[in-house]
């Protein structure tokens, strides 16, 4: 950790906590240690993590750091995306205004539903018999 953090951003998604660091430098985006790209295979996950990037035109600007834990890849890509808007908020105003207005600020609350007693699924009920 030799360069200062700038900017920070928690993001979250489903189980999945991303926590992004943002500081100045040539646009390296690592996740866990390793380029995104390798560590998120599927063009969609890449695509997704760069898109507050992209959005905003500084992904030559800045390097992310981005350290994520829990969930499966689609919750830590979109986590991830949710901490590099939330920290690139954190720059200026109207960066803030596009990324809310592009909806990456928003938390995706959607989470799954857990199993009740009595029933096979969260909502499924077994099979009712007459005899």
């Amino acid at each position: 950790m030799a360069a200062q953090a700038l900017y920070r951003g928690t993001g979250r998604r489903k189980t999945s906590v991303a926590r992004v660091r943002i500081v100045p430098g040539d646009g390296n985006i690592t996740v866990n240690g390793r380029d995104y790209t390798e560590y998120f295979p599927r063009p969609a996950y890449q695509a997704s993590v760069s898109a507050p990037l992209s959005l905003l035109e500084v992904g030559s600007r800045y390097d992310v750091i981005a350290q994520v834990e829990g969930g499966g890849p689609t919750g830590q890509a979109e986590a991830v995306r949710h901490g590099i808007a939330r920290a690139l908020a954190e720059e200026s105003q109207e960066a803030r205004g596009e990324l809310k207005g592009a909806g990456l600020l928003t938390r995706d609350a959607r989470a799954v539903e857990r199993k009740k007693y009595g029933l096979k699924k969260a909502r499924k009920r077994p099979q009712f018999s007459k005899r």
